[in-house]
């Protein structure tokens, strides 16, 4: 059946439009030396504005299907593993052997078994339909989906009175269902809403997700983030324990706040090279009903690392002298010194350097540049220099550190491509820095004390009190504040400026690279009483910090690494890549591609884009949909070497989760849209009593609209193409 449905407006000039047409084809017609042919030409000319007015008037073909079935009700019901969370209270009607409280699946088995539902399973005049949705996966992860077992029944059935919804609205996967309740009112169908569970939390702790890095160093600590998130109304004092496969164990006490998110980390000490599993857990608290949360396993590969250091320098001050023999003694650490004395030149001797690395190939081999109390000028650096260390670090994911001097050298790099990577603003008026009468010490601050730069002890519990007995300095950089961006980690303990506390170690992202800011010259000094123990440390600490994802995966031919370290199924993972000609300088002309295997078996190849510098930076993107292994290779265009191999670990976060609230405020919308009602447990017999006071449902009704339809376009322009042709055969002849 074919419906029209214009506005008073679009009526009217549709008619004065047909009258117009008509009018010139009578006038063509009547002037035209071949009026028979004319005539049949304007009688399609008319045709063809008269579908155009139709389609103004926006046509509809309307089809009415009757159903020749039974009506159907419809009952879903939620069997998620979020339903086996125990807090549903049974209505007297429901309660068994003085059972009051159940968990949410066995309320709402306890509900279709009784003799409510007998009603309408017995009346034969509807069909009744039961199904479960959301069923936990033998294999794999599971999840809640309310949209997509609504939008099927719509689709598969074409007579549903009604349905009925039991379910504890929790949802974490698919289209918000407010969508396939908008359809089911078009149809007329109402959804009857049954909530189950109790919007309160349990009484809990979840030790909800661990960030470790895929890789630690043999012999040095890695710091283990985690989170834990506490429903208990009271403080909980709890320990937290590590623990590798071997029985090897390390603990730490923490303080949970009630009804709260704490994030902390804890210290693990890497021993052998390979990949381990390590287990964190959390002890069970009286009073806490779900247990299963409380531990989390998580994989860490060992290995050793040889970190490629260039420290640049002018005079040979006592920091220089001790951070030269703290880095050339350490056997993961291959260090090259360039020391330009003002007057007597470069130095020579075991791990010095004559001259700055005159090419990309030679500068893109180290991992961190430490600067000293150097800056542009004659013997000491170069604009262009100055260049290329950005380069290095914000293309090839490099480390830079700043060490400022009594000299102020560093301030002539404000006018070079450094400039941006210091992380502080810096007072020209004492160029020369400031001096203390007394031994200062530095305080960390929040961001210090749990950064692993500044981890000086075995443990978390030791490290400040270990920071209070450090030497103190007396002299330190003219700091004014720390730039946006940036995270100070310790601060002046006594003076201060304008904008607070004065910053003196602070680090900050430069493009894929690390910066450090370290303020202060008495480094040294952190040996009085303990010899090499801490100021070792700490500068072990600096260089494996910056120089981790840049060593993420290292081949021949290309450097890779990628971010975030353990993508969670549905996370996008960026891959960036330094790809090296035959030489071992940054690759000029040539592709990279990456051949990314899932955990299925899958394989699938992206080719990177790349950067717009001469640093031979690629960069690409791909989704992980699925927990488990993705291995990476990669390779360059043309290239027989090796390819870059590496594996990114996805973790499986089950995002279904017992003792999580109810959510009765999605199922009130479902029933609001519908047209339908939300129902309490103790509402049951009425519920029964609405669906069947519900009218039969109506038919089936599709309507196509013509005037947007591709076919009637189509139709259209051919008609036109038609009436040209015919004008200008009727002109010719």
């Amino acid at each position: 059946m074919l419906d029209l449905n214009p506005t008073p407006l679009t009526l009217w000039l549709g008619i004065i439009a047909l009258i117009g047409v008509a009018g010139l084809c009578f006038l063509s017609w009547k002037r035209s030396p071949h009026p028979r042919r004319t005539a049949l030409l304007e009688i399609f000319r008319f045709f063809i504005a008269l579908l155009v007015v139709i389609l103004l008037w926006q046509p509809e073909w309307r089809t009415i299907t009757y159903p020749d079935t039974q009506p159907k009700i419809a009952i879903l019901w939620d069997d998620s593993g979020s339903m086996s969370t125990i807090d549903a209270e049974l209505p007297p009607e429901l309660e068994d052997d003085g059972e009051k409280v159940v968990s949410r699946e066995a309320w709402v088995k306890k509900s279709l078994a009784s003799d409510l539902w007998e009603t309408l399973r017995s009346d034969g005049a509807n069909e009744l339909i039961e199904n479960s949705f959301a069923t936990p996966p033998e294999e794999g992860l599971s999840g809640t989906d309310l949209d997509a077992p609504l939008q099927d029944l719509l689709a598969k059935e074409n007579n549903l009175r009604t349905v009925v919804l039991l379910s504890d609205g929790d949802f974490n996967m698919g289209q918000p269902p407010v969508g396939a309740a908008q359809k089911y009112r078009l149809r007329g169908v109402p959804i009857f809403t049954i909530g189950v569970g109790s919007e309160t939390r349990l009484p809990d702790l979840d030790l909800l997700n661990v960030t470790a890095p895929t890789y630690g160093i043999v012999g040095e600590n890695v710091q283990i983030p985690f989170t834990i998130r506490s429903s208990l109304d009271r403080q909980i004092r709890t320990i937290v324990r590590i623990r590798d496969e071997s029985g090897r164990e390390r603990t730490k006490n923490i303080v949970l706040a009630p009804n709260a998110e704490t994030y902390d980390s804890i210290l693990w000490r890497l021993k052998e090279e390979g990949s381990s599993t390590l287990t964190i857990s959390i002890p069970v608290e009286d009073g806490e009903l779900v247990s299963a949360n409380n531990s989390y396993d998580f994989t860490i590969s060992g290995r050793p690392e040889k970190i490629r250091v260039l420290v640049v320098e002018t005079l040979p001050r006592w920091e220089y002298r001790f951070l030269r023999n703290a880095l050339s003694r350490d056997p993961g650490v291959d260090l090259s010194c360039l020391l330009i004395h003002p007057e007597l030149g470069p130095a020579e001797g075991k791990d010095f350097i004559q001259k700055f690395p005159e090419t990309l190939e030679e500068l893109s081999k180290f991992d961190v540049v430490f600067l000293g109390d150097v800056g542009v000028g004659e013997n000491q650096l170069t604009k262009e220099q100055c260049a290329q260390i950005r380069g290095l670090v914000e293309n090839q994911a490099s480390g830079v550190v700043f060490m400022p001097g009594r000299q102020g050298n560093q301030f002539t790099l404000l006018d070079t491509a450094l400039s941006d990577l210091i992380p502080v603003t810096l007072d020209d008026k004492n160029k020369n820095g400031l001096t203390e009468n007394l031994a200062t010490p530095l305080n960390l601050t929040t961001e210090g004390r749990s950064s692993l730069l500044t981890m000086l002890g075995d443990s978390e519990e030791e490290n400040p009190e270990i920071w209070r007995r450090l030497p103190g300095f007396y002299w330190h950089a003219p700091v004014v504040r720390a730039k946006g961006g940036t995270e100070v980690l310790a601060v002046h303990a006594n003076r201060r400026g304008p904008y607070g506390s004065i910053p003196l170690m602070v680090t900050k992202a430069a493009g894929s690279g690390k910066v450090l800011f370290m303020g202060i010259d008495s480094a040294w000094r952190w040996r009085r009483g303990v010899e090499d123990l801490y100021h070792y440390r700490f500068w072990g600490q600096v260089a494996r910090w910056m120089s981790y994802q840049r060593n993420m995966a290292a081949g021949q031919r290309v450097r890779l690494f990628f971010a975030p370290e353990r993508p969670a199924p549905g996370d996008s993972v960026t891959i960036n890549a330094n790809a090296f000609d035959a030489n071992g300088a940054p690759l000029k002309e040539g592709t990279v591609a990456v051949d990314i295997t899932s955990p299925g078996g899958k394989t699938q190849r992206i080719e990177l884009q790349k950067n717009e510098s001469e640093w031979g930076a690629f960069t690409g993107r791909f989704r992980v949909d699925l927990p488990g292994a993705w291995n990476l290779r990669a390779t360059v265009s043309g290239a027989a070497d090796l390819p870059t191999e590496t594996t990114i670990l996805a973790q499986g976060v089950d995002i279904e989760k017992t003792g999580q609230p109810a959510r009765p405020d999605v199922l009130e919308e479902i029933a609001r849209v519908s047209r339908g009602r939300n129902i309490l447990p103790s509402q049951l017999p009425d519920l029964i009593k609405e669906i069947e006071a519900l009218p039969e449902p109506r038919p089936l009704e599709s309507r196509i609209p013509l005037w947007s339809h591709w076919a009637t376009v189509t139709f259209l322009i051919l008609l036109l193409a038609a009436f040209w042709i015919g004008r200008k055969f009727n002109g010719a002849f």
